[in-house]
C-alpha cells in the first residue's frame, strides 16, 4: 500500500519500495498473509500520517509459527548444524545489516520517531555489533568435567560432565522504543545458542522487525529458525501462554510483565523480563559540572526520554541545586525539535497519540501538584506527536511526577544535603519500586565507590550515564525485571545444564 505520508525527498529508493510493498507475516521461510486476513497501520509519528499496512496476527498465526519453529528446533538442520556454521551465519547477518544501516535507520525513525542519524550510528551499528558479538559465542558453549564423591557408592568409579544446551523454542516479545535494538538483544544470543524463534514486535512499530526477516532469509537462515509476527497484545499473550514455547522473553512494562508471568505459568516455561525504571540521577557539588550537565541531560532525554534506563530523578547536592539545575535547563531549551529525518534534529516525537497524551497527562499534573516548570512544559507544535523537553523542580517525593515512569523527556530534580554523610540520597535513589539503572557523578572515587555498591540497581554509572557495553550484564533489581541480558548472562538465559554421570 502506498503510503498517506508526503515521502521526503531524502528518503532512499530501497525505502520507499519497502513501503510500498504488502507486508506478510514470516512463518517457515515464507512470507505469509494472516490467517484472518486483517491488517492494521503503522504512522510517521512526526505527522500521524499512515506508513503502510501490516499484517495482525491472531493467536491462530501464532501457533502456526510455534509449530514452525518446533519443527526446525527437532527435525531441521538448526541444532545439528556445527558451532562454526552457525557462527558464519550470525556474522553474514551483522554485514548484511551494515551494509543496510542507512535503510534501517530510515525506517525506524520513520515508525518510531527518533532521529534517523542517531538511530544509523547507534541503534543500527549496535544491533550489528551485537549479531557479531554472540557469533563468537557459538563455538564457546562449553560445559565442565566433575570430580564426583559418590558416597551412596563408595566402591565405584564415575566420569560425570556437564553439556550446555539450547532451551528450544523461544517466544520474544519486544518493545517500541528501541524496536530494532532489543530485538537484537533476544534474537542474536538466542540464535547463538542454536534455539528458534517467535518473534512478535510492539505493533507501534513493527517495520524494523520485517526488514530483519528479509535480512535473516536473504543470509541463509533455515526455515523456522526465526519466525515474525506482527500484531496486537492479544498476540503476544498467545505466545507467552502457549504450551509449546520453552521460554518467554519480554521487555516492556511491569505492568504487562506481571501479564507475561501469569499466562507462562501453564507450562511453567522459562522467563526472563526487563521492565520498567524510574533512575535516579545524583550529582555532587565536587562534581565536573562542564560533564555532569550535558551528562545528566543526555540520561533523560535520550531517545525522547522514552528509555527504561532514564535518569529522570535528578537528585543534586544543595550547594549547587539552583546553578545545575539552571544549567540543564538552558542547556535543554537549545535542543533541536524535529522529524526524524531532518539531520539537524535532535529530538524527534513521542512514538505515538497516546504516549503523547501520558507524558503531557503527568506534565499538567505534575503542575497541578505544586512543581515548577523551568522548561518545557507542553505540547511542541501541531503535527505529529511531539513534546517539549521539560525540567521540574519543587516536587515532592510523593508527586507522580517522581513516583511513576513517564516514559517522555521529563526530569524532576530535587535538593539533598550531604552535609551527614550519604545516607539520605541513597535512601531517597532507593526509595522505588524499581531499579533499573542509576547515575553518580563526583570526582571523590571513594564516594563514587561506596554509592555504587549502595544502589539498589542493575547498572550503575559513574561520571557518565548509559555508556554500556555488549559484554556487560544487564538487567534490574526489584520491579525492573528478571535475568540478565548482554555478555555471558545472556547467553545464560537461552541455554540450559544437563549433567551427565557414567559409572565405569
Amino acid at each position: 500500500m502506498t503510503s498517506t505520508v508526503a515521502i521526503d525527498n531524502q528518503l532512499l529508493p530501497s525505502v520507499r519500495n519497502f513501503l510500498g510493498q504488502p507486508k506478510r507475516l514470516l512463518i517457515g521461510g515464507d512470507w505469509v498473509d494472516p490467517a484472518a486476513g486483517e491488517t492494521f497501520p503503522t504512522v510517521d509519528p512526526a505527522t500521524g500520517g499512515v506508513l503502510c499496512q501490516v499484517p495482525r496476527g491472531r493467536a491462530i498465526d501464532i501457533d502456526r509459527a510455534v509449530h514452525a519453529a518446533r519443527v526446525a528446533f527437532e527435525t531441521g538442520p538448526w541444532t545439528t548444524m556445527r558451532p562454526n556454521e552457525r557462527e558464519r551465519l550470525l556474522w553474514r547477518i551483522a554485514d548484511a545489516i551494515t551494509a543496510r544501516a542507512d535503510e534501517f535507520a530510515q525506517i525506524e525513525s520513520l515508525d518510531n520517531g527518533k532521529p534517523a542519524s542517531i538511530a544509523k550510528v547507534s541503534d543500527v551499528a549496535r544491533t550489528a555489533d551485537l549479531f557479531r558479538y554472540y557469533a563468537g559465542w557459538a563455538t564457546k558453549l562449553e560445559g565442565s568435567t566433575v570430580n564426583v564423591s559418590m558416597t551412596r557408592v563408595p566402591d565405584g568409579e564415575f566420569h560425570a560432565y556437564t553439556l550446555r544446551e539450547a532451551i528450544g523454542v523461544c517466544g520474544q516479545i519486544i518493545p517500541w522504543n528501541f524496536p530494532m535494538l532489543m530485538a537484537a538483544f533476544k534474537l542474536a544470543p538466542a540464535l547463538a545458542a542454536g534455539n528458534t524463534v517467535v518473534l512478535k514486535p510492539a505493533e507501534q512499530t513493527p517495520l524494523t522487525a520485517l526488514l530483519l526477516g528479509e535480512v535473516f532469509l536473504d543470509a541463509g537462515l533455515p526455515p523456522g529458525v526465526v519466525n515474525i509476527i506482527t500484531g496486537f497484545g492479544d498476540a503476544g499473550a498467545a505466545l507467552a501462554a502457549h504450551d509449546d514455547v520453552d521460554k518467554i522473553a519480554f521487555t516492556g512494562s511491569t505492568e504487562v510483565g506481571r501479564k507475561i508471568v501469569d499466562a507462562a505459568k501453564g507450562n511453567l516455561k522459562k522467563v526472563s523480563l526487563e521492565l520498567g525504571g524510574k533512575s535516579p540521577n545524583i550529582v555532587f557539588a565536587d562534581a565536573d559540572l562542564d560533564k555532569a550537565v550535558p551528562g545528566s541531560v543526555n540520561a533523560w532525554l535520550s531517545n525522547q526520554g522514552q528509555a527504561c534506563v532514564a535518569g529522570t530523578r535528578l537528585f543534586v547536592e544543595d550547594s549547587i541545586f539552583d546553578e545545575f539545575t539552571r544549567a540543564v535547563a538552558e542547556h535543554v531549551a537549545r535542543t533541536k525539535i524535529g522529524p526524524g529525518l531532518d539531520p539537524d534534529t535532535q529530538m524527534g516525537p513521542l512514538v505515538s497519540q497516546e504516549q503523547l497524551d501520558r507524558v503531557t497527562g503527568y506534565i499538567d499534573q505534575g503542575i497541578a501538584d505544586g512543581a515548577r516548570v523551568l522548561t518545557g512544559g507542553k505540547r511542541w507544535g501541531t503535527e505529529g506527536y511531539f513534546v517539549e523537553p521539560t525540567v521540574l523542580v519543587d516536587v515532592h517525593p510523593d508527586f507522580s511526577v517522581v513516583r511513576e515512569e513517564i516514559f517522555g523527556p521529563v526530569v524532576a530534580a530535587m535538593p539533598f544535603s550531604a552535609a551527614d554523610g550519604v545516607d539520605e540520597v541513597i535512601a531517597h535513589a532507593n526509595d522505588t519500586i524499581y531499579g533499573l539503572a542509576a547515575g553518580v557523578w563526583t570526582t571523590d572515587l571513594s564516594n563514587a565507590h561506596r554509592v555504587a555498591k549502595r544502589i539498589k540497581a542493575g547498572s550503575v554509572w559513574v561520571n557518565q550515564y548509559n555508556a554500556s557495553d555488549l559484554a556487560l550484564p544487564f538487567g534490574g533489581y526489584k520491579q525492573s525485571g528478571w535475568g540478565r541480558e548482554l555478555g555471558a548472562d545472556g547467553i545464560a538465559l537461552y541455554t540450559q545444564v544437563k549433567a551427565v554421570n557414567i559409572a565405569l
